[in-house]
């Protein structure tokens, strides 16, 4: 069912990108809106000015009960969590519960692609995107436009009055997100599922529901993408509604469709033989969780059709995305890499295990209830000097310290902030290291999000002689 949302009261929460943006669609379609946001005014003057073209009520500086009096929809933002009392009371309230995916959705006149995962989402969509913008180059193209957003960049409810039917919408959707959503995208890729997230879902069991939603509404005509390697993600297997296409280092069993490594290729094997795509030759990002990431991007553009050629494109010219195993400068003879993102330890083990060059390793932040002790491992065996930081310090050098006696000799710093952190690295860092920030923490307790936190490394290294 598609909302005529002329005459809806609607309660936005949350007045960052997604808010603004659903805000916008929605008062052009004449709904009567009140956003609310718990910052204050003081906080929020960008965002005013942006929507001061628009005849809305604002409520800011906390979230009263009573602003849900005569509220037909709440449509809560990502990063508010379902806990929030305004949201419990609304679902007491009978009050349904949407978001500026899911409106998207309904309203999108062309085939979309949903990806989701605990990591590698960001570096897939984004070339997934590219192989799709490829493919529009084409004579004949294969589409007249592609249009790339959601989680990342631009929402793509803020485009979705200029996508025509031949046109192909890629998706990033975050767990939380998909926690409220009722409808699924045509195409939805689940990569991985492993534990993150979970001071925000409480359980795993919690966090898979919400990341298996985004297949839970297809139809039999839409398609699947599962990671055949990563257990939390292919044991979906069993509960799909339409076909699949399924990605991982081996070749598929007899008559299951799917992208794996043939010798040097990323080869599609369509159940009965073996079609080679891509050489491995053509791709530049560093570490196996990228090559994880390549070949789910051929696994999804297999999908909708997208050839060899134009993924061969897209695949040679990509270097990857900030704050991703970012390399930043080369600076006293060590190589400085920015991975921000690792906000999870089993990300920073990913990036660790890119690297073979002695690491002085950058970790900590906030902590998001989640296991220490396989990256104390790998610390213990391949990083040569331990730099933690921030409110998950003393919790990570206590995962340390019960590993026992190491079987590779590391020093570790534990230090105040982030800034400190920076400093004492630039001291032991030597010719032929490479300095790695792979926190394994959000930058909650200093920077706003990990961006913010890649950027700050990023500025202090550039400005250093």
């Amino acid at each position: 069912m598609v909302i005529e949302w002329s005459g809806e009261r609607v309660l936005i929460v949350g007045a960052a990108r997604q808010g603004i943006a659903l805000t916008r669609f929605l008062v052009d379609r004449g709904a009567k809106v009140v956003l609310n946001d718990s910052r204050s005014a003081d906080m929020l003057h960008e965002a005013q000015a942006v929507l001061g073209d628009l005849s809305i009520k604002w409520v800011l500086g906390g979230h009263p009960l009573g602003i849900l009096d005569q509220i037909d929809w709440v449509c809560p933002s990502g990063g508010v969590p379902l806990e929030l009392p305004l949201l419990v009371e609304a679902l007491a309230r009978k009050i349904p519960l949407i978001n500026d995916s899911q409106i998207f959705l309904e309203q999108a006149p062309c085939k979309v692609i949903g990806i989701t995962g605990s990591a590698g989402k960001t570096t897939t969509t984004t070339l997934v995107g590219r192989m799709a913008e490829a493919a529009c180059d084409l004579q004949p193209p294969i589409f007249r436009r592609a249009w790339t957003g959601g989680n990342i960049g631009n929402p793509l409810i803020t485009d979705v009055d200029q996508m025509m039917v031949d046109d192909i919408a890629v998706m990033e959707l975050s767990s939380f997100q998909l926690d409220v959503m009722t409808r699924s995208p045509q195409v939805a890729a689940v990569l991985n599922i492993t534990p993150n997230h979970l001071d925000r879902h409480g359980t795993m069991q919690a966090y898979t529901t919400a990341k298996a939603r985004i297949l839970k509404y297809q139809t039999p005509g839409d398609v699947v993408i599962l990671g055949r390697d990563d257990p939390g993600a292919w044991e979906l297997a069993d509960s799909l509604r339409g076909g699949c296409i399924s990605f991982g280092r081996q070749r598929p069993p007899e008559g299951q469709p799917g992208i794996f490594l043939h010798g040097e290729w990323i080869s599609l094997w369509d159940g009965t033989s073996t079609h080679d795509l891509v050489p491995r030759t053509l791709i530049h990002l560093r570490g196996e969780h990228n090559l994880d990431n390549v070949l789910a991007a051929c696994a999804i553009a297999s999908a909708v059709r997208i050839p060899p050629e134009a993924m061969r494109s897209a695949i040679d010219g990509f270097s990857g995305v900030p704050h991703r195993l970012e390399f930043v400068r080369s600076w006293r003879g060590a190589d400085w890499y920015n991975d921000s993102i690792a906000t999870a330890p089993e990300r920073a083990i990913a990036a660790i295990n890119a690297f073979d060059e002695p690491l002085v390793l950058l970790a900590g932040g906030r902590d998001k209830d989640l296991p220490w002790d396989l990256f104390a491992l790998a610390v213990q065996q391949r990083v040569d000097h331990l730099i933690l930081f921030g409110e998950a310090a003393a919790l990570i050098r206590r995962a340390m310290d019960t590993i026992g006696v190491a079987e590779h000799s590391y020093t570790l710093h534990e230090c105040a902030g982030f800034q400190e952190a920076l400093d004492t690295a630039a001291e032991v860092a030597t010719e032929g290291d490479v300095v790695l920030l792979a926190p394994g923490g959000t930058s909650f307790d200093e920077f706003e999000d990990f961006a913010e936190r890649g950027e700050y490394f990023r500025k202090w290294l550039n400005q250093q002689v």
